[in-house]
């Protein structure tokens, strides 16, 4: 079995070398195919980051009624606690919101300070939904709630927010996809070609009595060292590029809303898809075209 194997290999690596021209046509196929797959997944998962991170900032915040003292604050907690879809609830009194609202106006919020002594803000509950998307129904349960003078979440922003991150991910899916499908086929059509210009070795296999599984064996190595070897500039690319932008670009927009994926381990695990993906499109193509010569 180990010689056997070993044999396979021996000539599925002497089948690439006698080959030149056409193991590079199939290596540049997959190559060129992955560095778009490459990209776009990089750009796709970060976007997706990118959403998940917005969806998780979307928040409820409950204004307690002023007239409620402490039991019907604790009541009002409890009952919101009792609802399935809320994770957590986090108090925040009328003082604390005055020091944020100050805060966030910077120079023109020091006007506020004067409110220091009577303020006029509500103490606040701030609800976090289990599913971002559950954000409304949750906000509706507690609008019936005794106590809840006001619930705000943002409801026309955070249903357009969703619909946005919901048609971004399906048109993501659907391109990823569809560049898988036209890697399969560029690769496979490749592949084939250079099977079929040594259809009359299958042949004479064949003839000879060699099994179909004899025969499959090298060009399952030869697909998989074809996807493999046209992987390895993609991953380079992503890993030098990603570098590049993650140092500089990152920086630029630390503090806002756009976050990066961080450098390690989303690289190695793009390169690791990649490199997956083919080996897996080269043994696909490379099983592919040979079925066809071995029905002699």
């Amino acid at each position: 079995m180990i010689n056997t194997l070993g044999r396979h290999f021996r000539e599925s690596l002497k089948s690439l070398a006698r080959n030149a021209w056409m193991t590079f046509a199939s290596i540049s196929a997959v190559t060129v195919t992955l560095i778009l797959v490459g990209t776009f997944l990089v750009i796709m998962m970060n976007l997706n980051h990118v959403a998940d991170n917005l969806e998780n900032d979307v928040e409820i915040r409950v204004l307690i009624d002023v007239t409620a003292n402490e039991n019907a604050k604790a009541t009002l907690k409890s009952e919101i606690e009792k609802i399935k879809q809320v994770e957590s609830i986090t108090y925040s009194s009328k003082d604390q919101e005055l020091d944020s609202l100050v805060d966030s106006l910077g120079e023109e919020g020091k006007s506020f300070e004067l409110f220091e002594q009577n303020n006029p803000l509500n103490d606040v509950y701030v609800v976090k939904a289990k599913e971002p998307q559950a954000t409304e129904k949750v906000a509706k349960q507690i609008e019936k709630l005794d106590n809840a003078y006001k619930v705000n979440y943002g409801k026309e922003e955070v249903e357009k927010l969703f619909d946005v991150l919901t048609i971004s991910r399906n048109i993501g899916i659907a391109l990823i996809i569809g560049l898988l499908f036209t890697a399969m086929f560029l690769i496979s059509n490749t592949i084939k070609i250079t099977i079929f210009a040594r259809r009359r070795e299958i042949e004479i296999m064949k003839l000879v009595g060699a099994t179909n599984g004899f025969i499959r064996w090298p060009f399952f190595l030869e697909g998989l060292f074809l996807g493999a070897l046209g992987a390895v500039i993609p991953i380079a690319l992503i890993i030098f590029g990603y570098n590049s932008i993650y140092k500089y670009v990152a920086q630029s927009v630390q503090g806002t809303f756009i976050e990066f994926l961080p450098f390690n381990p989303f690289v190695f695990q793009v390169s690791a898809i990649l490199l997956l993906i083919g080996a897996l499109i080269g043994v696909w193509g490379s099983l592919m075209s040979v079925r066809k010569f071995l029905k002699v």
